[in-house]
């Protein structure tokens, strides 16, 4: 066989990468549970200095900021010794409230790995590894990795996305958040929407005992409620507002849960889908952001789906036709992209996108700069997809890379006759 030296050593190059990548991210959670990060964005140290801040080993911050600075994430001075960091590294390293927080993506990627051995035996077998049975970093770290996103853009401009929601939700509304998890989401809507009642559910008792106790913390208990319960059997009626987030995709009969979703939900209400932003082929994921998206798919969406009855395993890059075939199968008549929101605007284009589903008949919505409309095959049903295409600063609004929200509706006299 006849290796071609300047493809061999460019495939090397990209190994070396991808491995100084993999060991610094324990350096990552590292400098984040030991606020090596703030305090370096605090001002800029030599390692011994830093060291005294925090109450660390001057050898290991030594060795700890040589790395850091190597792969870019810190800055270093060698004609004075000193490290520090530039605006942008500190709002994506020490800011777990900024758009984007880049530790907590670490954390979730550490406890992911944690279970490489069963998930590798999972290959062989065929069976599912519940979302239940990972390592606590999972759920702590997918919470400190997403909410930032929450905070950036759900108020500000999923929320306002969605037609006729926001007015409803000041005035006082009954929402439901599906797979809660930790509640980060349902708390955000709660400190923001005080007249309106919500009820988180996620399957993972653990992460319900978590979410029930950051309500109290956060001061809006006495409005949110949270069960144990799957997202096709969480309790409740009546709902003005359901939502999911980045979820769908992880189950295994998401389906069901679409359907019990509009059972739930008043004759207008709206239906918030919240999912990874992605191409409608392979082809269009090749990409850095649909590689972590397939990485952590791997180990945790499609596990978790093969776990559960439904025969579904959509994967964290099912695409935008998939979930509209949930939809609309579901029995929802209208389906549109309400929002779309850059973060890391990478060279292949890739963005986040918002879409909404909502029930009910309504004025046609407007969201976006760029329309495309779509006909759905079933009689008397249409899906309309509107985006709002934007590359903006982190600093203004932030998600982490391509998530998408989507609105699906269907109108009460086509309820009669499901």
């Amino acid at each position: 066989m006849a290796v071609d030296q300047d493809k061999l050593m460019e495939f090397v190059h990209r190994f070396v990468g991808d491995l100084g990548a993999t060991v610094t991210a324990g350096g990552v959670v590292i400098g984040h549970r030991l606020g090596l990060y703030k305090a370096l964005a605090d001002a800029a140290a030599t390692a011994d200095e830093l060291a005294a801040r925090t109450g660390t080993n001057p050898r290991y911050v030594t060795e700890w900021l040589r790395g850091q600075a190597a792969g870019g994430y810190v800055q270093y001075d060698p004609a004075s010794g000193v490290f520090s960091m530039t605006e942008e590294q500190a709002f994506a390293l020490a800011n777990p409230d900024g758009g984007i927080y880049a530790p907590g993506a670490f954390v979730l990627a550490l406890g992911t790995l944690r279970a490489e051995q069963q998930i590798t035996e999972a290959f062989r077998t065929g069976t599912g590894f519940g979302w239940h049975q990972h390592d606590g970093d999972v759920f702590v770290g997918c919470e400190q990795f997403f909410r930032p996103g929450y905070i950036a853009n759900l108020v500000p401009s999923w929320i306002p996305a969605l037609d006729g929601v926001q007015d409803k939700l000041l005035a006082g509304a009954s929402v439901a958040d599906i797979g809660c998890g930790l509640g980060a989401s349902t708390i955000l809507l709660a400190q923001q929407y005080p007249s309106s009642r919500f009820s988180g559910s996620d399957y993972h008792e653990g992460s319900i005992e978590l979410a029930r106790k950051r309500a109290g913390n956060a001061g809006v208990a006495d409005r949110v409620t949270f069960e144990v319960a799957t997202a096709s059997s969480f309790s409740g009626s009546g709902y003005d507002l359901a939502a999911t987030f980045d979820c769908l995709h992880d189950l295994g009969d998401p389906l069901a849960a679409a359907r019990h979703i509009r059972e739930s939900l008043k004759p207008n209400g709206t239906w918030l889908v919240v999912e990874p932003q992605a191409g409608e082929d392979v082809a269009g994921n090749l990409n850095p952001v649909g590689r972590v998206y397939y990485g952590f798919s791997a180990f945790l969406c499609v596990p978790n789906a093969l776990s559960q009855p439904g025969g579904y395993a959509l994967g964290a890059q099912a695409g935008e036709a998939a979930i509209r075939q949930i939809a609309t199968d579901a029995g929802f008549t209208r389906f549109r992209r309400a929002a779309e929101t850059s973060t890391w605007c990478t060279k292949s284009g890739r963005r986040r996108r918002a879409q909404v589903a909502a029930r009910g008949v309504g004025r046609r919505a407007s969201s976006g700069r760029r329309t495309g409309s779509f006909s759905l095959s079933a009689p008397g049903q249409r899906a309309e997809i509107k985006a709002r295409l934007s590359c903006v600063l982190p600093r203004r609004s932030a998600l982490a890379p391509g998530r998408r929200a989507v609105a699906a509706s269907h109108s009460p006299r086509c309820r009669a006759g499901r």
